[in-house]
Formats: C-alpha cells, sequence, structure tokens
C-alpha cells in the first residue's frame, strides 16, 4: 500500500485526505468538486444504503424517482427554500452545442437552442416533488403518502473534501404528506429515531439527537431535527437531518386535500435525509493512524484469511481446510475473503486489509494446520489469538459481535468525555481551544447572540438535545436569562 499515513496528531485533515485515497474508497476526478467513489467505497455505502432501505420499508416507505431537473419558476415557488439554497445551484440554460464558427475545433452553447425557462440542477427535490403531489391528492383518503428516493444532488460547494462536501453526492431524501400537523410530526421524530438507531447499531456510531436552533433549520422548515456526532478531533459532524416542514410548501404549490367533514385544508409535509457524509463520519469516528477501522456491519469484508506457504503443495493442504471454513462461515452470513494469490507476499496483503480495515484476519500455515489451529488477529485492538480449528466458527461469529459492540463504547467513551459544560465565556473559548468537543452552555435563545458566538470562536450551535432538562441559567455571552443548556462545537 506504498508510504504510511500521516499521524492523526500531526496533521488530522491530510491524515484524512490520505485515508480515503489510501483505504481505495474514493479520489477526486476530474470534474472539480466531485469525487469517484471506488468500488471498495461503493461497497460500504450499499451495505448502508441496505439496511436504511430496509428500515424505511419496515415504517411503511415507498421507493420512487423524481427528475434531477426542477423548472425556476417550481423552484421559486417557496420562497425560504429558494433563498437558502441559491447560492449553491447549478442552472441549465441551453439544450444543444454546435461548432464554433471562429474555432471549429471548439463547441458553444446554441444560441437558438436556448432553454425557455431555465432549469435547477436539484440541490433537493422538494419543489419537484411537491408539484408532482399536486396532482396525487384529492382527499384525505390519498394520505399519507410515504416516499423515498437514493438520488445525487449539486451543490455548488466552493471548497470541498471527499465524501465531507462535494458539488456533487449521492443520498436519500424521504418527502411526506400527511392530513393533520400531529401526523407530519411524528413522521418527522420517527424518522430521525430511526437515523439514530442505524448510526448507533449499524454503524457504532454514538449521536445526540436534537433540534436545530431557527438559523441552522433546513431553509423552509418549521422545525428541523437532527443527529449530532463527534469526530476524533473534536469537531462536530451532523449525520442526519428530519424536517418538519409544515404547509409551507402545500401552500406554495396549492396541494390542498378534502377531509371526512368535506372541507378543503393544505397539506402538511416533512422530508429528511442522509448522505455520502456518512462515509466521512464513518471514517473520522473509527479510524486510527494504521488505517481504516470498520464496524464488521458495514465492513464489505468481515473476514479475509491469509495463507502463509512456500510452495503449491503447502497450499493446497491449506486450502483444502479454508475451503470448508469459508463455505461454514458464509452459511453463518459472514462475509469471507480467501486471498491465496501468490504474486503478493503475505505481509503486503496484511497491510492492505489493515489499511481497508477488515475487522477480523485469520493467518493460517502448515504449522498451525498440525496443531490444529488458526491465527485471529483483530483490526480494532491489533490483538492476535491462536484459536482451536474447534468451534472457530462460533468464535469468529461472536468475535464480530464483540468488536461492534467495542468500537460503539469506545467512541462513546471518547463522545461522553468531550461534553463539558460551562458558565462563562472566557471557558467557552478555552475549552474550545484545549479540548474541543461539545460545550454544552447557555444561550439566551436569540440569533444575534449564536452569531456573535460563531463570529468570536467559530463554534456553532449544534442542537437543543431532546433529552436536555429544563435549567434556569444566563447566557454565557450575553448574561441574559436562558431556559436550558445547548450544545455549541466547532463543526464539519
Amino acid at each position: 500500500m506504498g508510504k504510511g499515513l500521516t499521524k492523526r496528531s500531526e496533521d488530522y485533515s491530510k491524515w484524512y485526505n490520505e485515508l480515503v485515497v489510501k483505504a481505495d474508497l474514493a479520489e477526486n476526478s476530474s470534474v472539480r468538486g466531485c469525487m469517484v467513489i471506488k468500488p471498495y467505497g461503493y461497497a460500504i455505502w450499499e451495505k448502508m444504503q441496505a439496511e436504511l432501505d430496509k428500515k424505511f420499508k419496515e415504517t411503511g416507505h415507498q421507493n420512487a424517482y423524481f427528475p434531477l431537473f426542477v423548472p425556476k419558476s417550481l423552484f421559486e415557488a417557496e420562497e425560504k427554500n429558494a433563498e437558502g439554497f441559491a447560492k449553491e445551484c447549478a442552472v441549465v440554460t441551453h439544450y444543444r452545442l454546435k461548432t464554433d464558427p471562429e474555432n471549429p475545433s471548439k463547441l458553444i452553447a446554441d444560441p437558438n437552442a436556448k432553454l425557455e425557462e431555465e432549469l435547477i440542477v436539484r440541490p433537493t427535490s422538494e419543489a419537484i416533488i411537491w408539484n408532482t403531489y399536486k396532482g396525487w391528492i384529492e382527499s384525505y383518503r390519498d394520505l399519507p403518502i410515504l416516499i423515498n428516493q437514493w438520488a445525487n444532488v449539486v451543490r455548488w460547494e466552493m471548497r470541498t473534501r471527499l465524501f465531507l462536501r462535494t458539488a456533487e453526492f449521492l443520498w436519500q431524501e424521504g418527502h411526506t404528506a400527511h392530513s393533520t400537523k400531529q401526523e407530519a410530526i411524528a413522521e418527522t421524530q420517527q424518522m430521525n429515531k430511526v437515523y439514530a438507531d442505524f448510526a448507533e447499531n449499524f454503524m457504532a456510531i454514538p449521536v445526540i439527537q436534537g433540534n436545530k436552533t431557527e438559523s441552522e433549520r433546513f431553509a423552509g422548515a418549521e422545525d428541523t431535527y437532527c443527529i449530532e456526532a463527534l469526530m476524533q478531533d473534536g469537531k462536530a459532524l451532523q449525520a442526519g437531518t428530519s424536517h418538519f416542514l409544515g404547509q409551507s410548501f402545500s401552500k406554495a404549490f396549492d396541494v390542498k386535500f378534502t377531509t371526512k367533514e368535506g372541507k378543503q385544508e393544505h397539506v402538511w409535509a416533512s422530508s429528511w435525509g442522509v448522505s455520502t457524509r456518512l462515509m466521512g463520519a464513518l471514517i473520522m469516528t473509527h479510524s486510527d493512524d494504521s488505517g481504516l477501522v470498520l464496524p464488521p456491519n458495514l465492513a464489505p469484508i468481515q473476514i479475509v484469511i491469509v495463507p502463509i506457504f512456500k510452495n503449491e503443495e503447502q497450499l493446497t493442504r491449506i486450502e483444502t481446510y479454508v475451503n470448508t471454513l469459508v463455505k461454514n462461515l458464509k452459511d453463518k452470513g459472514i462475509s469471507v475473503k480467501f486471498d491465496h494469490r501468490d504474486s503478493v507476499r503475505p505481509g503486503a496483503k496484511f497491510a492492505q486489509y489493515e489499511m481497508q480495515g477488515v475487522p477480523v484476519r485469520i493467518a493460517i500455515g502448515p504449522k498451525d494446520l498440525d496443531k490444529n489451529q488458526v491465527e485471529v488477529a483483530r483490526r480494532d485492538t491489533f490483538e492476535k489469538t491462536s484459536v482451536s480449528q474447534e468451534g472457530l466458527e462460533e468464535y469468529l461469529e461472536n468475535l464480530l459481535k464483540q468488536i461492534q459492540d467495542d468500537l460503539f463504547n469506545k467512541a462513546l467513551e471518547f463522545r461522553n468525555n468531550h461534553i463539558t459544560e460551562v458558565n462563562s465565556f472566557e471557558e467557552f473559548k478555552q475549552v474550545l481551544e484545549t479540548k474541543g468537543g461539545f460545550i454544552s452552555a447557555h444561550w439566551d435563545g436569540t440569533i444575534e447572540t449564536e452569531e456573535k458566538i460563531k463570529e468570536l470562536t467559530k463554534a456553532t450551535t449544534r442542537c437543543i438535545p431532546l433529552e436536555g432538562a429544563i435549567e434556569e441559567g444566563v447566557c454565557v455571552y450575553s448574561g441574559k436569562p436562558s431556559k436550558r443548556r445547548i450544545l455549541f462545537a466547532k463543526a464539519y
């Protein structure tokens, strides 16, 4: 795999960028700000997709697909949403190219092929979807509509980083329509819980569920729920959001339904999404100076078996045993790879799978066969153990579960140790610069104070935790009364 990684303690950003490339997850493309997700990285994303898709369907949602392009007039219909995304929009103005008369080797936009109405390349799909829902909804019998789409979106970011912030990224976006406000709020809350459950039990990432402050809400939302995670460098990462949209989009697109009583009312809405940004969260929560560390639930290869042999005879003998082991493991639903390439030395294989975060590595040679054992190495702790071949499948099955739990508990301990209560602005600044992490502080609830704190410290309001208790106090910045603490942090 070539030269090792820059240490996290030396340059966390450089470590992250190197790891993404060296672990074969993604690379920058020839299109500014866009990435190529490589097969190994995409295999992890597919595992995320499969589990989330299962959870969506369990909660009654169906998948659909809507156009990439949004007519500008539709995009402008919901004012707050349009204003919120206007600076990041890519716009299509022409539908054909022609040869440049002054330079025949060049192509230019054909002036005779200018679109009557410009098209926005979707930064999010509320506009096109709610314009569509108008034709689907007439009465309360048509509700609720519970739709999800897996798609790509474009937000013309100026400063990009693989997975964390790219001009084009992959995501899912749920868009639901309801007959009552209570039902739409319940949907919003339910989907935030689905995201939290997925992050914690599948990705082994502890998250804090909360509400965004008014200035941090999704453009056009009445309320935004979120899950916030903490990375190893002490910065927060918004891992998912779920929005209660009220009736803003149904009013913008005049989507009404006839109630049981025969009255006409506007529909209530939610939208919610997670993206390939989760790949960044995964990398920065668990990985180390030796490379990627993957929770077994997300690992494309959960166990790799590397034979140690000097000749064909030894390899054949090892294969006879390993083939049965591989079948037994696959029967248990465990993904396993037997790497018997003779063109790569065992040490190079070890280095490759260490960099790529394969949770468990098994090494087996002729001497191991003679002793009826194998060598098992854990990626997360680098611990090596000689294990009997008898009952090996059960041992490995339990080991994978143990690694999954251990990774979550390690990340949870780190997160809990990096939530610090402060009671003054001096303390706020000191903790932010020396320790980092989440800062639990009183805030007076005003956008002015929020913006001033951000301007002076680069820390933003991350969320108002759902589990936070009412606690009378005074704002750390303004000294004005405050009813509860909220979380601040520097963030990605």
